[in-house]
């Protein structure tokens, strides 16, 4: 008879390169929560993994790169979900792929959304801005390394 336990402490094979990702072994891959893939398939609809019987997601080679993509657009380079829809948009997917390269440059972020069609005032919008700008600073120090000095 075979211990199960013993199955488990062995080491999987690799997976080939073209071979299918369950949603475990892609957020495993991209270092993310599997329901943030789930989110981010409401989001951008070039995202489409196959469904099994129960719901089981199975992801392509392509999805998975796209999905490193993405994870970078976001996680990385500072833009946010708009605007990654805005590139996949007016780019297509083969030049954001293409951009997911390693040293391959990207089209900076727009950073100042105006929010006036939101209906803020002017001062409410100062004063957002300000905020953010002291979220950004107490982010920054809590960034820092303590010197053993706890007062």
């Amino acid at each position: 008879m075979i211990d199960v336990t013993e199955l488990s402490d062995q080491p999987r094979p690799e997976k080939s390169a073209d071979a299918f990702r369950t949603i475990t072994e892609v957020a495993d891959l991209l270092d993310i929560q599997q329901h943030v893939l789930r989110f981010w398939e409401t989001k951008f609809s070039h995202i489409k993994p196959m469904k099994r019987a129960g719901g089981r997601r199975y992801y392509r080679p392509e999805d998975v790169r796209l999905l490193q993509v993405i994870r970078r657009l976001l996680h990385e380079e500072g833009y946010t979900i708009r605007g990654v829809q805005k590139l996949l948009r007016e780019n297509g997917i083969k030049t954001v792929l293409d951009w997911g390269e390693e040293g391959t440059p990207l089209p900076a972020p727009e950073q100042d959304v105006p929010v006036v069609a939101a209906g803020l005032k002017q001062s409410d919008l100062e004063a957002l801005k300000a905020l953010r700008n002291d979220l950004a600073a107490a982010r920054a120090l809590l960034a820092e390394p303590l010197n053993g000095d706890i007062s």
